[in-house]
């Protein structure tokens, strides 16, 4: 997996994920510039095993709401990405449907989509007359097991 994970083209492909909406920055340029000899560097400190995580940079957003944020330097996030493309499809397959946290096609605005059905559907239950006996059989169980 790790061979993988260093290979050029997965390099080159988290390369790409890393610099996406910010192409135009600095450091990004910089490292876009030797893109190759760059990558090829990155692959050798990788498999000989030299690969040091750099410090990372901190700074506040004030957007909606202010919040710190740290982030790495590009040269890392492209180690992370690179990573995530190998590991991703691995542990993808073992989450539960709905897990929301830093998913490809999920996330917080889904999670609460989510939740927003399943309250709707809980109301529209507790609503019918089909809820009695749902509910004695909810205290049945609960007298049995000694709860309540």
């Amino acid at each position: 997996m790790f061979n993988q994970i260093c290979d050029f083209e997965n390099l080159h492909k988290a390369y790409l994920k890393a610099r996406k909406g910010k192409r135009y920055r600095g450091k990004i340029l910089e490292f876009g510039y030797k893109l190759e000899e760059n990558l090829l560097k990155l692959r050798e400190e990788l498999l000989s095993g030299n690969y040091r995580h750099g410090a990372y940079r901190e700074f506040v957003v004030c957007d909606s709401k202010k919040r710190h944020i740290k982030a790495a330097p590009f040269k890392d996030r492209v180690v992370h990405h690179a990573v995530c493309n190998i590991t991703e499809p691995i542990f993808e397959k073992s989450f539960i449907y709905d897990s929301y946290a830093c998913r490809e096609g999920k996330g917080t605005h889904k999670a609460v989509k989510r939740l927003q059905n399943f309250l709707k559907s809980i109301r529209e239950l507790l609503a019918s007359r089909e809820t009695r006996p749902m509910l004695r059989i909810v205290a049945g169980k609960e007298r049995k097991s000694g709860g309540g």
